[in-house]
């Protein structure tokens, strides 16, 4: 099992710990918006289950997808955002429309639940964030803004109880700034997600680290194109070079060491096309007349022939 799929499956355990913790806080404190919000990590169980089948399906390669499904991983990414913004959506409403009597003298009980929920959500998404950027899996790093978005929920919950202690409608207001952070970071998933799938260019660092490695090998004169596309956590890599060879062996070979180079400078690299063109001479032809004898220049050179 790759670790992408094993920290799906972290993802998934630890929200199904999550809905558990609040639905039972729900009913120990007699909160309908905790009942809502165990009601939200169900919907985290199973967008974190989708993250797990879009790495899984992400591998594969058929003669109808030969250059893979990664965007698959992408598309999962998309569909997380999307889970993202009705979470804020929800949350609106949770707060604005719950209705139900609190149990106050059980609600510091319910707190420190709360708390301690905020707690595993922060240390998870903090875990799943880092490993999802070390080995450059966008699913993963939708999941952990996604989880993300739970700690921000419960954050909103505990000001609500907060505020039903001492009878101050503190929910509200925290309700909307929540709502504010968790669009933001919706929408920067999303964006990014469309990007990929619409095959934006590789970002300008990456570009330049494979143009100073093309550049750095001596038989390169020049490069006329250079092109670069994310699928998935993949990078597809495409450049018109100019070669200071002639002979199509020593010009392959040149080829595949600058794309041995390029794999061990940058990660996740799974294609690699360099069309290479020799260097043009530039030749310069000059005519002298001879003599007769065909050894010496001709005495009419420089001078004026008669007509």
């Amino acid at each position: 099992m790759e670790e992408s799929e094993r920290i799906g499956f972290y993802s998934i355990a630890i929200n199904i710990l999550l809905v558990g913790i609040k639905y039972g806080l729900a009913l120990f404190s007699g909160s309908i918006a905790l009942v809502a919000d165990a009601i939200h990590s169900l919907s985290d169980v199973v967008a974190s289950a989708t993250v797990l089948a879009g790495i899984k399906i992400s591998k594969r390669k058929s003669k109808i997808f030969p250059y893979g499904l990664y965007k698959v991983e992408n598309l999962v990414s998309l569909v997380s955002s999307l889970f993202i913004f009705f979470a804020g959506y929800e949350i609106v409403l949770r707060v604005f429309s719950a209705e139900g009597k609190l149990n106050i003298g059980r609600l510091p009980v319910a707190m420190a639940g709360v708390l301690l929920t905020i707690l595993i959500t922060f240390l998870f998404s903090r875990y799943e964030l880092r490993r999802g950027r070390e080995i450059e899996s966008p699913s993963l790093i939708a999941d952990a803004q996604h989880i993300r978005t739970d700690m921000l929920s419960s954050g909103v919950i505990f000001f609500g109880l907060l505020g039903g202690m001492f009878r101050l409608p503190l929910d509200r207001v925290a309700a909307l700034v929540m709502v504010i952070f968790i669009g933001k970071a919706g929408l920067a998933i999303f964006l990014d997600a469309i990007r990929v799938l619409l095959d934006a260019s590789l970002d300008f660092e990456t570009l330049d680290r494979v143009k100073n490695t093309i550049l750095e090998d001596r038989k390169v004169g020049t490069i006329n194109a250079l092109w670069g596309r994310n699928s998935g956590r993949f990078k597809f890599i495409e450049a018109d070079i100019v070669l200071k060879v002639r002979d199509l062996d020593r010009a392959h070979a040149v080829t595949k060491r600058i794309e041995r180079e390029i794999k061990k400078r940058v990660s996740n690299v799974d294609h690699i096309l360099i069309h290479y063109e020799p260097q043009k001479r530039e030749t310069r032809t000059c005519v002298v007349p001879l003599a007769g004898d065909k050894g010496t220049i001709s005495d009419h050179i420089g001078r004026e022939i008669p007509p």
